[in-house]
């Protein structure tokens, strides 16, 4: 009999499992017959009987049976609706050890997508948060309808089943209260809500932001069509119940995709963008434009990406994937020159409209890839002296890491989101740069997200 058969699992299976570490996704992990179990739920040091959900050929899925032995770190979930909601998987942990585990989650990819000497990598201890809950500034609530009432909320974990949530404890206060004014109202009017199975109805997705700085509010009403019923009553009603509501947009989304936003969005009241302030840096935030979530965590983020930097006021700085212009204007007092791309337009509109306003000078910024720009500038003879990224969670385009090894900066800041890409993108890097540090940073307190800032240097 081959080893394979000896250490078959079957879906249905129950065993007594050990739980040494905490997963990418913030799942248990132990090891049963030589194979990784994932666990969700579980936590390290705990003993629990499992039972095997799904089998893959690298690894199995479990759910907990039972816990025989409790970590002494697990606490009780303040949020009704954590099990079933599936947007936070750490409300089980104390705070402390939430963020002992994010360093160790970055180190876990590390390990598994390159063959970095990391004995020789400080890797720090993950920052946190002093009060963390009711943090985020942008919630994307999908609507639906159970028999007459509407409801707002997110999917839960691998369905399609929608959780209402009346109230999000890692949410600002305003965002749900916006979400739940608009809800109400949706309601009242009887304003059709989108259903996702049979494709029909008008209302999709309720995105309120609001600028923690200044009060205002942003609400976006995502729509299948240009159609909006009772549009005229829906205004007057928010704008009524509402009063820190300044921005009232319509993005029109037809596709059938989980994606939030489709291409085209209206002005439906008030104006076009809302203000918030990070330190003395007023910025403009229009519907679609990224604009971190944490604002006290932001300021630590870019307080980090400002000392790896390590900017003297000559330097000639890009800021790649740079949205509405936030990390330039946090670094501008110690750049000679910065430019910057995205490939949302309106993101460039608001970096353009934000370092205008703060008396900016020397800047650019232009949509598109940043490695389309940083070859044509090349060609024009400018070459940075320092490139900051901050990508989305899928990491760097190949095509820009292949640019960064043309163009070699001195320093290559990388701002991420995501453990497993950026490990990945680390090992290509390392042909030309060195590692001097990694500092991970807790962004969302509550779930298994770590972002970090590497400090990479041109090898001489």
């Amino acid at each position: 009999m081959n080893e394979k058969t000896v250490q078959k699992i079957d879906v249905g299976q129950e065993f007594p499992l050990t739980i040494k570490r905490l997963g990418i996704n913030g799942e248990g992990i132990g090891y049963f017959k030589k194979q990784v179990i994932f666990v969700p739920g579980a936590l390290p040091e705990e003993e629990a009987v499992v039972q095997v959900t799904k089998i893959h050929p690298k690894y199995a899925q479990a759910k907990v049976k039972s816990i025989r032995k409790v970590s002494p770190h697990r606490v009780t979930p303040p949020c009704p609706v954590y099990e079933a909601c599936g947007g936070c998987q750490l409300q089980h942990l104390d705070y402390h050890h939430q963020l002992s585990h994010k360093r160790d989650i970055l180190i876990q990819a590390l390990e598994r997508y390159t063959k970095l000497p990391l004995q020789t990598i400080e890797i720090r201890s993950t920052i946190g948060m002093e009060e963390p809950w009711y943090y985020r500034n942008k919630s994307q609530f999908q609507v639906g309808k159970k028999g007459e009432k509407v409801v707002a909320g997110l999917y839960g974990t691998d369905s399609h089943q929608l959780v209402d949530i009346k109230e999000c404890i890692v949410q600002r206060k305003e965002t749900n209260k916006a979400t739940q004014v608009v809800r109400k109202q949706l309601e009242k009017l009887k304003i059709p809500v989108y259903n996702e199975r049979t494709k029909k109805g008008i209302v999709r997705t309720i995105v309120t932001r609001v600028g923690v700085e200044t009060g205002e509010v942003q609400i976006v009403l995502v729509t299948a069509s240009d159609e909006l019923p009772q549009k005229e009553k829906l205004i007057r009603a928010l704008e009524n119940k509402m009063p820190e509501v300044k921005s009232i947009m319509q993005n029109i989304n037809s596709a059938a995709t989980s994606i939030i936003f489709g291409e085209k969005t209206v002005l439906l009241s008030g104006k076009e963008t809302i203000e918030d302030k990070l330190e003395q840096y007023t910025v403009h935030l229009s519907a679609r434009a990224f604009f971190q979530l944490n604002p006290v965590q932001t300021k630590k983020l870019y307080d980090q990406i400002k000392e790896a930097a390590d900017l003297t006021g000559k330097e000639k700085l890009v800021d790649a994937y740079c949205g509405s212009g936030t990390i330039g204007l946090w670094l501008s007092n110690g750049a000679s020159e910065i430019r910057g791309m995205d490939v949302i337009k309106e993101s460039i509109h608001d970096a353009k409209i934000n370092a205008a306003h703060h008396h900016i000078k020397n800047f650019q910024y232009e949509v598109g890839s940043a490695e389309k720009w940083m070859l044509k500038w090349r060609e024009e003879g400018f070459r940075p002296d320092v490139v900051v990224v901050d990508p989305p969670r899928s990491g760097c385009d190949s095509a820009l890491l292949d640019t960064i090894l043309t163009v070699l900066p001195k320093r290559f800041i990388y701002a991420s989101c995501n453990p497993s890409t950026l490990a990945k993108d680390l090992m290509q890097l390392s042909s030309k740069y060195r590692i001097e540090y990694i500092q991970p940073l807790d962004m969302f307190p509550q779930t298994a997200h770590v972002e970090s800032v590497t400090k990479l240097v041109l090898k001489e």
